[in-house]
């Protein structure tokens, strides 16, 4: 059976680097294995999403999250913004609960200017989903604004970058039967 995968990028336009990004990590997990992928923008939750309950989503923000819940695995990604992830982006994983994304594998991107960006992976992405007690992939992907051209990834190291990612995803996905299942972690454990 495929792995239901959902690709968010954080953006609020389209086309969107971080989108091209997200979609060439799932495209070389498609290689590898057989998936079920929904790709997602920030743009497709709609207005209205400047809400402080979940029960006040829009429609198409609801489905978002209920997607990301419920995806075998996630490839997401941020266009950086002053150094960390998009507001919006944060905002709308917010309303993920918590214990739907325990030990879920999952590929972190981000995308920004230049070099100077690149460790918001690790510095604001990677604590973000460790809250969350997800598994993510060793290999994260950062690409700068002359690494992807034209809709593809024009740099070398990024494209080994997401092969590398994508590869660790199909084999977290080949290992997730043995995980803990997330219900044997109670959430009061996860909030320590």
């Amino acid at each position: 059976m495929p792995a239901r995968i959902v690709a968010f990028s954080g953006n609020t336009h389209r086309p969107s680097r971080t989108r091209t990004l997200v979609e060439a990590v799932a495209a070389e997990l498609s290689r590898l294995r057989p998936i079920d992928l929904k790709v997602y923008d920030l743009v497709d939750a709609g207005t209205g999403i400047a809400v402080a309950g979940r029960s006040a989503l829009p429609l198409p923000a609801a489905r978002i999250v209920e997607g990301i819940e419920s995806a075998d695995a996630l490839i997401v990604g941020s266009p950086v913004y002053k150094g960390s992830y998009a507001g919006l982006f944060k905002h709308l994983i917010d309303f993920v609960a918590p214990e739907a994304l325990i030990g879920k594998p999952v590929v972190l991107t981000a995308t920004g200017g230049g070099p100077r960006h690149a460790l918001v992976v690790e510095h604001s992405l990677r604590p973000l989903f460790g809250f969350f007690s997800a598994q993510t992939a060793p290999t994260s992907v950062y690409a700068g604004d002359t690494e992807i051209a034209e809709g593809r990834i024009a740099d070398e190291i990024v494209r080994a970058r997401v092969a590398q990612a994508a590869a660790e995803l199909a084999r977290l996905l080949d290992a997730a039967p043995s995980a803990v299942a997330p219900a044997a972690l109670p959430v009061a454990a996860v909030a320590r």
